[in-house]
């Protein structure tokens, strides 16, 4: 049975390996979950999802392959033979409880009569004591109470052991094909760390310490270096208005992470495309700006730059000088970028619009071409996949 499920959730995408497969299987077998579905469900995601990301997936594959089971019991009527499972249920019952359902002729006979009773019924019935309904003494139905009785169509089990927790997926916002909010965009964004040491000698380094103490023959010889930061010197430029005025929040949410997971980040803004001067003052941006030549001979070329951006606009704007929509610039805006990717050993572009929305031509094509086919979708998976690029 669970080498079917273990297919399914490779096939929603989870990366699951055998090795966590086995690890399952030996945890059921120490019975870490035992005749409890929702037991089962944890113990199945803790031991085959390692990445927070694919909780959702997961969910939705224990769905598809569970669906319509609401609890063990079953799941193993459907896997156990009927015979085998009365002669067990037989055996489980005291003196009394069996004397009870003699009184209603024995087991077969009550099963013949809820038989009987289902094909004679045609309408809901609620309270009494002979129809299958609800609230009444009727040994079948749900919600009602007889102690030889049979419990049907019931939502609730009053030890609540119906409830499909999977079905609720609380992480359905987890999923590296979506845009998510800053701790997940800092996550993706580590990729690119390198850390170095630097600064005054203030953390205890442990290893040195122990080796120089002992070298000294047991008199304590303390070793200091300097704390650990993040090395990675970052330029992110943002394309500001119009079009990207629906992408304003997830640009936010970068650009407070990028903040917090770099030590070292300078950001400037443009407009659709970039030309011979960017701003930092969207406010102030037509009488405060940078020259784009001033950050050639300010940034060296071990920065890391990344452009941010829905490169949707008109060809020419990319192509032709006096493309802007905004001022006349004497160069294209491809010239200036060309001389950006010259300069720049490493540059990427994330783009907020769904891949499948880029095509291949357009002033999205164009782009693509300039940035070397490093583009990549604003999600964490290709966050992650532009990070990779950087850190090359």
């Amino acid at each position: 049975m669970l080498i079917d499920f273990f297919m399914e959730v490779r096939r929603a995408k989870v990366p699951v390996s055998l090795r966590e497969f086995l690890d399952l299987l030996e945890a059921l077998k120490a019975r870490l979950a035992f005749a409890d579905m929702e037991e089962f469900y944890y113990l199945a995601r803790l031991c085959l999802v390692k990445d927070e990301r694919h909780f959702d997936k997961f969910d939705r594959a224990f769905d598809a392959y569970f669906k319509g089971i609401e609890n063990l019991d079953a799941l193993l009527e459907a896997l156990i033979p009927e015979d085998w499972l009365r002669a067990e249920f037989e055996k489980q019952l005291s003196d009394e409880e069996k004397a009870k359902i003699e009184s209603l002729g024995g087991l077969e006979e009550l099963i013949e009569a809820f038989k009987q009773r289902m094909e004679e019924q045609k309408e809901r019935h609620q309270g009494g004591n002979k129809w299958i309904g609800t609230g009444g003494t009727s040994p079948f139905g749900a919600n009602g109470y007889n102690p030889e009785g049979f419990r049907i169509g019931q939502k609730d089990g009053r030890q609540g052991r119906a409830v499909k927790v999977w079905e609720k997926r609380e992480y359905r916002d987890l999923d590296d094909s979506i845009t998510l909010g800053i701790r997940n965009i800092k996550v993706a964004l580590r990729r690119l760390r390198k850390f170095a040491r630097q600064g005054a000698a203030d953390q205890l380094d442990l290893d040195d310490t122990i080796s120089s103490t002992a070298r000294n023959a047991g008199f304590l010889d303390l070793k200091m270096v300097p704390e650990r930061h993040n090395a990675i010197k970052v330029l992110i430029f943002f394309d500001v208005g119009g079009s990207m005025d629906p992408h304003v929040r997830v640009c936010e949410e970068l650009f407070s992470a990028a903040r917090l997971e770099f030590k070292h980040m300078e950001y400037f803004y443009f407009h659709n495309f970039v030309y011979e001067s960017v701003w930092t003052n969207n406010i102030r941006r037509m009488n405060e700006t940078t020259d784009t030549w001033e950050i050639l001979r300010k940034y060296s070329p071990d920065y890391k730059v990344i452009f941010v951006g829905d490169a949707t606009m008109a060809p020419y704007e990319i192509t032709h000088p006096g493309g802007s929509i905004e001022h006349w610039n004497e160069e294209a805006g491809a010239t200036w970028f060309q001389r950006i990717t010259d300069h720049f050993r490493k540059v990427v572009w994330l783009n907020p619009l769904p891949e499948s929305y880029w095509g291949t031509g357009g002033s999205l094509g164009i782009t693509k071409q300039l940035i070397s086919d490093h583009m990549y979708p604003l999600t964490i998976d290709g966050l992650e996949s532009a990070m990779k690029q950087l850190s090359k």
